[in-house]
């Protein structure tokens, strides 16, 4: 086996334009796409900054032409097979060697393989890739097929397996790439190993039957072998004879509890990564062809079972039969020019996602399936992976060449990702059945048996007959008709069934965040609210525009997508805030009305986690842990990786302890008959969260603060076993500070009520402060004596005050500085410390709720 890497290009523009003269061929290094190289050789404006987005929509409607001459020596064609593999064309292509047509291509999501042998010759051979606009190509297809439904983005990309995010989101540019962006090269070999199916199924009581399936290239005499090695690279099974059978063989290994070690997600064990060795080789024993493949072993579950007490089913993933509470987010992809995410990059975005305290990611349907080494990176960080097939939001056809396109990439893709141990569930699409129902197309959820593709909902046909179908033939992973999908016959937006994206808030109703505990679903894989991001990556877009350094300006505007997003960021910031239009006082009430938001709901809904037979809520994702881009969205970490304060505030709520409370206000009348005569009393609710294995004996301190008054301080402390991998219920019931009130015009006093759970040795597992809302009713204190202590070696910060403070935030002049935390909530007497890698001793900068920002 011999491989050849093709990766030197030279391409242009069909014809000439803007991008080249006629005949002009500019130098590519594979993979690549035509934006990343126009850029490199700065031909166009950067589209991430400033309006440049508006001025290269002319590359996506052009045809461009790759190609490269490459040498085969005379050795190399002696080889009786020589393949030409693609693994990734995007999109429309037309492929010739040496004036011979190949291969058409119409499908981003899979590669294609061609024994070229007899086409290619001894010394020069010329390779040439013809794109065509797959906008273009896109509204052909629908004048041919029709116009469809959808949301986000051109109709037309209902007909074209590319990354649906390139026609432009809520959230992401118009930016359609073009070009050969997967590796292309030879293959020279005398026969190969061709499929690799490894089954690890791991029963009830974790015996473990392993089953490998080689398939070869040509069905000639030889033999293989197979070795299974443990992390530290011991052999753990081995069978060194193995006769194919018609070119393909079967072997299978049995373990007994215990023989093994098991993959857990991140928190709740190790992630031993186990290798299986795979060699091909002739009747003489001449080595051919060998094959690694990295493998988990452990049992990931569906569960959906009657609840206790509450209708409908549980929806939650156990792993090894230990229930998992998945804490996570949605991955959308993390650059618009995809070739440019190398290994480091997306292992510092899953990284970020674990020191985060989240165990699970979805990756969204309007993408890509992700590269191999973000899958292999969630095998190695213990990160349960949702893998959506790509179809976002659209009521796409199932025409007959459409469906040829969808069966193999669906194969192409399951075969490619089936043996990470990370992998716990594909889910058909994203929304595309709310789409239908949002739209009154044919969907009779009682209707199991129909073929469906005469509706005008036809690609329920593939998300209920052939993805299924694939899914089960060559995989064990789980299925699951969309997300959102409740099953039972019932719509998507049931919160007792299934899976559920919830955007009432900031969509749907736009309710109150606080009603996050109401809105909840058995699993809510989709919420979320918006915020600004890091003031810098605000600057970086503007691109030294200083003139549109405010809120609404053009460029500002340009750089979110969301519909209505001025609205309802309005909307919400003055329900709760206090606020400035001031850019940077702007950029920071956004943040902390987003951190406030999105922590609420991961407390409330973790709270559900209630122990076995009570999992109402069982996970929730928040859209969108990512950007592609710079700009304002729902991401909780910016396109340049800086993290916003909600990515701290929900961090908090995923620890393995943590403590929440509830204030509501409750009216008694004392006759149902007068409106005049009622009583207002405040109840608050105490509870802690546990997500280990084992009980967990705690002290809880609740202390109650008034804002105005810091003389004042009551409160009591009370000894409390935290159930294992379960929320607890500590207090309800009304606190002294806050007594009965018999009139509306009767203002409260601003009690701040925290509680801490603190270990045995006296250290702050968890904490958290409950303050009366909304916001903008408080008068803030001038005063609250407030201090950052720098340490001595400069990388950390100790907080203190002397009353207590809602929202800290930390920054610094010029370069930016990696906090351990931020949307801090600080209260006299609990001295908090931060560390600040990057901080050098320069002076900390703060704002907080009530410093006039917000």
């Amino acid at each position: 086996m011999k491989k050849i890497p093709l990766d030197n290009w030279v391409f242009t523009q069909a014809g000439g334009g803007k991008g080249t003269k006629k005949d002009e061929y500019l130098p590519a290094t594979g993979p690549t796409t035509v934006h990343v190289e126009l850029l490199r050789a700065k031909r166009i404006p950067d589209p991430f900054v400033g309006l440049h987005e508006h001025d290269v929509q002319w590359i996506g409607e052009s045809d461009w032409i790759f190609k490269q001459i490459f040498i085969l020596s005379e050795d190399d064609a002696k080889f009786s097979n020589i393949d030409l593999v693609f693994d990734g064309l995007d999109t429309f292509a037309t492929i010739a060697l040496n004036g011979e047509q190949i291969l058409e291509t119409a499908n981003q999501f899979v590669g294609h393989r061609l024994n070229v042998k007899s086409t290619l010759k001894t010394g020069e051979n010329e390779l040439v890739l013809n794109f065509g606009s797959a906008f273009k190509k896109g509204r052909d297809i629908e004048k041919e097929y029709g116009k469809l439904n959808l949301w986000n983005g051109d109709s037309s990309r209902l007909h074209v397996r590319k990354a649906q995010y390139n026609y432009g989101w809520d959230w992401g540019p118009i930016l359609m790439t073009v070009g050969p962006w997967k590796p292309v090269y030879l293959e020279l070999y005398k026969n190969r190993i061709s499929d690799l199916d490894i089954r690890n199924d791991v029963s009830k009581d974790l015996n473990v039957k392993m089953t490998v399936e080689m398939s070869f290239a040509k069905n000639t005499p030889g033999q293989a072998s197979l070795a299974l090695k443990a992390p530290d690279g011991t052999i753990v099974a081995s069978d060194r004879n193995i006769r194919p059978n018609k070119g393909q063989t079967r072997t299978t290994f049995s373990f007994s509890q215990g023989e093994l070690q098991l993959w857990y997600p991140v928190g709740y064990g190790t992630q031993p990564i186990y290798s299986v060795e795979a060699d091909l080789f002739d009747e003489d024993g001449t080595l051919l062809d060998s094959r690694t493949q990295t493998i988990g072993f452990r049992r990931t579950v569906v569960v959906q079972e009657k609840l206790l007490d509450q209708p409908g089913l549980s929806f939650f993933f156990e792993v090894n039969n230990v229930p998992i509470f998945a804490g996570g987010s949605n991955w959308i992809p993390s650059d618009s020019f995809l070739t440019t995410m190398t290994p480091d990059r997306y292992r510092d975005w899953l990284k970020l996602l674990v020191d985060g305290n989240q165990n699970m990611i979805r990756v969204w349907g309007g993408g890509i399936y992700e590269a191999d080494s973000f899958y292999d990176i969630c095998d190695e960080l213990g990160i349960l992976v949702w893998q959506d097939f790509m179809f976002g939001c659209g009521q796409y056809p199932a025409y007959d060449s459409f469906l040829a396109l969808v069966k193999d990439e669906a194969e192409y893709n399951v075969k490619r990702l089936r043996h990470h141990p990370s992998l716990s569930i594909f889910a058909g699409n994203n929304e595309d059945y709310q789409v239908a129902e949002s739209m009154h197309l044919e969907l009779d959820y009682s209707d199991e048996t129909s073929d469906f593709r005469k509706t005008n909902f036809p690609a329920r046909y593939i998300y209920e007959r052939v993805l299924p179908e694939i899914v089960g033939r060559l995989s064990d992973i789980h299925y699951h008709r969309s997300s959102p999908y409740s099953g039972q016959g019932k719509a998507s937006t049931d919160r007792t069934l299934g899976d559920l994206h919830q955007w009432n808030v900031w969509h749907g109703s736009q309710e109150p965040w606080t009603n996050w505990d109401i809105l909840a679903g058995r699993f809510v894989s989709e919420f979320g609210m918006e915020g600004y991001p890091n003031i810098r990556t605000v600057d970086y877009w503007l691109g030294g525009e200083t003139k549109e350094r405010f809120p609404q300006s053009r460029i500002n505007n340009s750089h979110n997508k969301a519909d209505g997003f001025e609205r309802r960021l309005e909307l919400y910031l003055v329900e709760n805030f206090k606020h400035s239009f001031e850019m940077e006082s702007y950029v920071y009430a956004t943040q902390i009305m987003q951190a406030e938001c999105l922590a609420s709901a991961y407390r409330l809904w973790r709270r559900n986690w209630a122990g076995r037979g009570k999992e109402y809520t069982a996970g929730a994702l928040v859209w969108q842990l990512n950007d592609c881009w710079p700009t304002t969205s729902w991401s909780i970490a910016d396109y340049f990786l800086r993290p916003k304060p909600a990515y701290f505030s929900i961090a908090r709520e995923l620890r393995l302890y943590t403590v929440g409370i509830t204030r509501k206000e409750v009216t008694t009348f004392a006759d149902e008959r007068s409106a005049a005569d009622f009583t207002i009393d405040t109840l608050f609710e105490v509870w802690g969260t546990n997500s280990t294995l084992a009980a967990k004996n705690v002290t809880v301190e609740v202390l109650n603060h008034d804002l105005h008054d810091p003389t004042f301080k009551d409160g009591w402390t009370k000894a409390v076993t935290l159930s294992p991998n379960s929320s607890t219920e500590i207090f309800k019931g009304s606190v002294n500070a806050l007594p009965p009130r018999t009139t509306k015009s009767q203002v409260p006093k601003i009690i701040v009520v925290s509680a801490r759970l603190l270990d045995e040795d006296g250290t702050v597992l968890a904490r958290y402060s409950n303050w009366p809302e909304p916001y903008k009713f408080i008068n803030f204190p001038k005063d609250v004596g407030f201090s950052a202590e720098i340490s001595t070696d400069g990388e950390s910060v100790k907080l203190s005050s002397k009353r207590p403070m809602k929202g800290i935030v930390l920054d610094v002049e010029g370069e930016d500085v990696k906090w351990s935390d931020q949307a801090i909530d600080l209260i006299p007497g609990d001295d908090q410390v931060i560390h600040a890698v990057g901080l050098k001793g320069r002076g900390v900068q703060v704002r907080y709720v009530g410093d006039g920002a917000a």
